[in-house]
């Protein structure tokens, strides 16, 4: 698989934007936390849009938020944005142990695959020092993924306004661990947390296989940050850091 650049948009306009510069996954959020989520029409718009554009190829992404509430709801927001086109479903396990973190991925996991067993799923872990009480991200999430069979596992930042990204928590020798970790069960490595350009060939050097973006994407401005426009130019420069050879 080769690897791929996600970047996260609030609807179908950036979408379009992501996609006409070359992004692999467009991302449906809505920027306001780590996995702010969207409305299910805003979804199927995006879906819609990139199918009648020329952009079928391009994923669609999203997420159902990051702490579950209930496992029964959860499954519900799951399926929801199944049913909405999401090719790819992120879900939060914030503030959960390991065990309980596999009790509910089972549940989420099972219950998306039994109605459309051709999407992609991945439980998000946060990074944080608060998060990391809770469940270690880099030694756990490769356990959480293989107890889940989840097709891979997102790392991120949970607090977004604290001013610290992925590499002020874990390093890149973490990164690589992690990743490995995951390859060893031909699953998947996402990573995601205020990630800059600067940042991004390191990360593409440990191995993972998705670098997830919003501000990095954004034209530069530090009044709107996560909530200013993805640009064309932005997106260029970024998918121009992506390897060209597959693993």
């Amino acid at each position: 698989m080769s690897q791929r650049l996600l970047v996260s948009v609030r609807g179908p306009k950036e979408a379009l934007v992501a996609a006409r510069a070359g992004a692999h996954i467009a991302d449906v959020e809505f920027p306001a936390s780590a996995l702010g989520t969207p409305y299910p029409l805003n979804i199927s718009t995006v879906r819609k849009r990139l199918n009648g554009t020329g952009f079928r190829r391009v994923a669609v992404s999203t997420n159902i938020g990051e702490r579950q509430i209930t496992r029964a709801t959860a499954c519900q927001a799951a399926l929801g944005v199944a049913t909405a086109g999401a090719d790819l479903i992120k879900f939060g396990l914030a503030e959960l142990t390991l065990e309980a973190a596999v009790y509910l991925g089972r549940n989420i996991v099972r219950s998306v695959r039994k109605w459309f067993p051709d999407r992609g799923l991945y439980p998000a872990v946060f990074v944080d020092d608060e998060m990391c009480r809770f469940l270690d991200p880099i030694e756990d999430g490769p356990a959480l993924a293989r107890a889940i069979n989840s097709d891979g596992v997102l790392i991120d930042t949970y607090d977004k306004n604290v001013g610290q990204g992925l590499l002020d928590y874990v390093s890149i020798p973490d990164i690589k661990r992690f990743t490995r970790a995951l390859h060893r069960q031909r699953r998947e490595a996402w990573v995601a947390g205020s990630i800059t350009t600067a940042e991004i060939g390191e990360l593409w050097s440990a191995g993972v296989d998705v670098v997830c973006v919003r501000g990095a994407a954004c034209e530069p401005d530090r009044a709107t940050g996560r909530f200013g426009k993805v640009t064309e130019e932005r997106v260029r420069e970024l998918m121009s850091t992506v390897p060209r050879r597959r693993r």
